[in-house]
Order: C-alpha cells, then sequence, then structure tokens
C-alpha cells in the first residue's frame, strides 16, 4: 500500500458513498487508475465491505454497554463463538487475551432490556463465569481516522 491507497482508504471511511470520480479528484487520480485500486484494495480485502452508520439512539436502541466476560474452563471457544456472533443485540464481538475472554459491545432499548438479554442470552452460556457491564454514556468518538 502507498500513500494514495491510505488516501482512497481515509476519505472511503469519511463518506463510503463517494462516486469514483469525487474519490478520485479527492485523491488526485483520474477516475479510471482510482477504481482500479479501489477494486484492488477490496480484492485484496483490504476493504472488506460497506455500511451505514447508524444513529442507535434514533434507532430505538439507546442503551449501549461493553459487556465482559469470563470462561471457566478455556478450550475450544468456537461454540461459544457462534452463539455469541447470532445474538442481534450483540453489535461487536471479540475473543480477548488478557483478564476477560470475551467483549462485547451490546445494544438496547432499555436496562429492562439489557436484563432480558443477560437472562435470555448470556445467563445461558455453560462456561461463562463472571458477567461485567459498563454502560456508555456518551460517545466521544465512534471512528476516525486511521494511524499509518
Amino acid at each position: 500500500m502507498d500513500a494514495i491507497d491510505h488516501r482512497i482508504i481515509a476519505e472511503l471511511r469519511k463518506d463510503g458513498r463517494l462516486t469514483n470520480q469525487d474519490l478520485a479528484d479527492r485523491v488526485g487520480l483520474s477516475p479510471s487508475p482510482c477504481l482500479r485500486r479501489v477494486r484492488r484494495l477490496e480484492a485484496e480485502g483490504i476493504i472488506s465491505g460497506y455500511t451505514a452508520r447508524v444513529d442507535l439512539r434514533k434507532y430505538g436502541l439507546p442503551v449501549a454497554a461493553y459487556v465482559r466476560l469470563r470462561l471457566s474452563k478455556h478450550g475450544d471457544t468456537r461454540g461459544i463463538e457462534e452463539r455469541l456472533a447470532g445474538i442481534d443485540q450483540v453489535q461487536e464481538c471479540y475473543l480477548m487475551a488478557g483478564d476477560h475472554d470475551f467483549l462485547l459491545r451490546v445494544a438496547v432499548d432499555s436496562i429492562d432490556g439489557y436484563e432480558r438479554f443477560l437472562r435470555e442470552h448470556l445467563h445461558g452460556i455453560a462456561d461463562v463465569s463472571s458477567i461485567e457491564t459498563n454502560f456508555v454514556m456518551s460517545t466521544v468518538k465512534e471512528t476516525g481516522p486511521l494511524p499509518r
């Protein structure tokens, strides 16, 4: 990756709906080479997809939480990973090194909704020995430029 690839990615992270012409103008290329670079970045998996950022409060999910799970035994976690990946309230899920085994970002409609989420989904996972939750009060920074 060179400096132009980095600029392409930076511009697409700001606005993934840019037309190829607008993107080319912003990074100083003509449209054809710009499109070739974007397609290459996609083919190499550097750009893995495009999505819409949604204001979860306005969408009806105003309660966000980061949930840390600790397992009682450490073996094959694929079953737990698949289970967590299939829960709609879980927006992100990471297998971690350190004090906790999983870190989840969860979105729900209320504190009662969070309690339902715990009871219906997390409490039923046999190997989970502890659950620690931090609720988000406000978002300071959600996405930003990538360091180079």
